[in-house]
């Protein structure tokens, strides 16, 4: 059964449970004015005339009190009549609920008695009232049948259902906890299976990826291996230093891809121990522009330095903060654009607190999800089902790792088509302060 199947059943069967609650609610208050309206009968059907003394026998003496009609409303008071519809009400447990009445003479239908509220609230016709009414006619055998007139008792409960939903608050709210654990529970089912698809995908890229990165450097090898047994290549020193040196460039090659597998497993299980010592930032990212020199130049690129930063004085860790901006610039450089040189900006600035490192190219640029995810284990950006550029997908969560074990912050911005920025801040060297302490001067 769907979620919204669920839901739907609690709501119909709140919905029900309501209705059920305000039908019994409603037999009560029904009950309560029957009750209150027999009681009411009781003292009129217990005023009689021999109760009254006659003064005289002379028809000039003859009282038309005794011809009055004998009446709720001649025998009780207002107040009279409110405690008795009261302790009817609570003999059904209707303590809580408010009403206004009225007694009613018939069949003129004047009012004789009422409460203070009646007419207005008679008058509003609000559906959240209930309203009942019950005959008080003389029993039937009773000194006084025919004798009065026949009355009605109207008792209008006010908004009876509040005490309906005060009733139901424990059941509701039992019914709300159920359908949220419910909906929780198919939010965490959905996002569980979400996540595994995506590790799954994320698996595959990254054994597609890793397959990639050592066949290529493995057929290099197996082909130069090939080489160095051929007869004229053995004769050959310069081929051989030549064949000699692929070998050894594609084992670095080979080892530096192992390193970052296992920095990553490092980083997972928060083993990275920074060997943290001061340090000027300009000479670290001048020294990495300089070995990316021949990379640009094969693609007619250029990498411009604006050192602008009055302080670049940090604690960091040499390699590490030196490899976050060899990443940088490796990103930069292989995603660049086919048909223009690349040309790589880095910008240094410096705040009372921190140092600037701004890194802008002129590449292909990212689109909006892309630079959400930038940074997240594993992830690449797609065209279409494949990579333009093989990888891991490990070198921008690298970068940001080793940034924040530095105490800093990186963001990404970039527009597709365009570039990428990449700024980085960096906690400035707090410097100690030199205590000068005056040297005695002789009285």
């Amino acid at each position: 059964m769907s979620l919204v199947g669920i839901i739907i059943i609690q709501l119909l069967w709140l919905k029900n449970m309501v209705l059920l609650r305000q039908e019994q609610v409603r037999h009560r208050i029904q009950d309560g004015v029957t009750l209150a309206g027999n009681n009411l009968v009781v003292h009129k059907a217990n005023y009689t005339i021999d109760n009254k003394s006659f003064p005289s026998l002379l028809p000039g003496d003859f009282s038309l009190e005794y011809l009055r009609p004998n009446t709720i409303g001649q025998r009780l008071s207002t107040s009279q009549i409110t405690e008795i519809i009261v302790k009817a009400f609570h003999s059904y447990d209707l303590n809580k609920v408010k009403f206004e009445f009225g007694v009613a003479i018939l069949p003129t239908s004047s009012m004789e008695k009422q409460s203070k509220n009646f007419v207005t609230v008679y008058n509003e016709n609000n559906p959240r009232n209930y309203q009942y009414s019950v005959a008080l006619n003389s029993p039937s055998g009773s000194e006084t049948e025919n004798l009065s007139p026949n009355e009605v008792l109207i008792v209008i409960a006010i908004n009876y259902e509040s005490m309906v939903f005060e009733s139901l608050w424990l059941p509701i709210i039992s019914a709300v906890v159920f359908t949220f654990l419910i909906m929780a529970a198919f939010y965490l089912t959905v996002r569980t299976m979400l996540r595994q698809k995506k590790l799954s995908e994320i698996k595959n890229d990254f054994i597609n990826n890793m397959t990639h990165e050592f066949k290529t450097p493995l057929a290099t090898i197996s082909l130069a291996v090939d080489a160095l047994r051929n007869e004229k290549v053995i004769s050959d020193r310069e081929k051989m230093g030549y064949f000699s040196t692929i070998i050894k460039e594609e084992n670095k090659r080979m080892n530096r891809q192992v390193e970052t597998i296992l920095k990553a497993a490092l980083m997972d299980k928060q083993e990275v121990q920074l060997l943290l010592r001061p340090m000027h930032a300009h000479q670290v990212i001048k020294e990495v522009v300089e070995n990316f020199g021949l990379q640009l130049e094969e693609k007619n690129g250029k990498a411009e330095l604006l050192l602008n930063a009055e302080n670049d004085f940090i604690d960091a860790d040499e390699v590490h903060f030196s490899n976050l901006i060899i990443n940088l610039m490796d990103n930069a450089i292989k995603y660049s654009k086919e048909d223009q040189p690349p040309l790589i900006s880095i910008t240094t600035t410096s705040t009372v607190k921190s140092l600037v490192i701004v890194i802008e190219d002129n590449g292909i640029g990212m689109n909006k999800e892309t630079v959400k995810r930038v940074f997240e284990k594993f992830y690449r950006a797609h065209t279409g089902n494949i990579h333009n550029v093989k990888g891991f997908g490990l070198g921008l969560s690298y970068v940001k790792t080793m940034v924040e074990a530095h105490g800093g912050q990186i963001k990404a911005d970039s527009v597709l088509g365009k570039g990428s920025i990449f700024t980085i801040e960096i906690p400035l060297k707090k410097l100690q302060r030199q205590v000068v302490i005056p040297s005695a001067v002789p009285a």
